[in-house]
């Protein structure tokens, strides 16, 4: 039994620097993410945030994530996500998400939206290509 946990314990350890390394931030000088100075809610709870992205070039597919919070910074909400194009123009993005009417309230809210790349063989890995948070103003639609 000892020998299964530290066979376990040796591959969780081994799998977790593996992951570290690649979940650091990359940025090319080209890479960016932008948040737009408002966003939404309407009455039934849909969120949209919104901003641009540009990047050049990716080893695999990339997506524009988004959370935002509101009042407590330690609870963050994510909101949607999309894919990127990055062929080094600048690109719209836009993510929405139905949540429960009351998660998100008229009013000033803190988002951060990322850049996100998954590439390698095998198990994809994750790879921070730029990272934007952004202090807006959530107003009704």
């Amino acid at each position: 039994m000892l020998v299964r946990q530290a066979l376990g314990a040796a591959s969780a350890a081994a799998l977790l620097l593996l992951l570290a390394p690649s979940a650091v931030a990359r940025t090319a000088p080209s890479d960016e993410v932008t948040v737009d100075p408002t966003g939404t809610v309407s009455a039934d709870g849909t969120i949209t945030l919104s901003g641009t992205y540009r990047c050049t070039g990716s080893g695999g597919p990339v997506f524009v994530s988004s959370s935002v919070s509101q009042g407590d910074p330690g609870i963050r909400h994510g909101i949607g996500g999309s894919t990127a194009t990055c062929d080094g123009a600048d690109h719209r993005w836009t993510n929405s998400e139905k949540r429960d009417p009351k998660t998100l309230v008229r009013g000033p809210a803190h988002v951060e939206a990322t850049l996100l790349e998954l590439s390698g063989t095998g198990l994809p890995l994750p790879t921070i290509r730029a990272a934007r948070q952004q202090d807006i103003t959530v107003a009704g639609n």
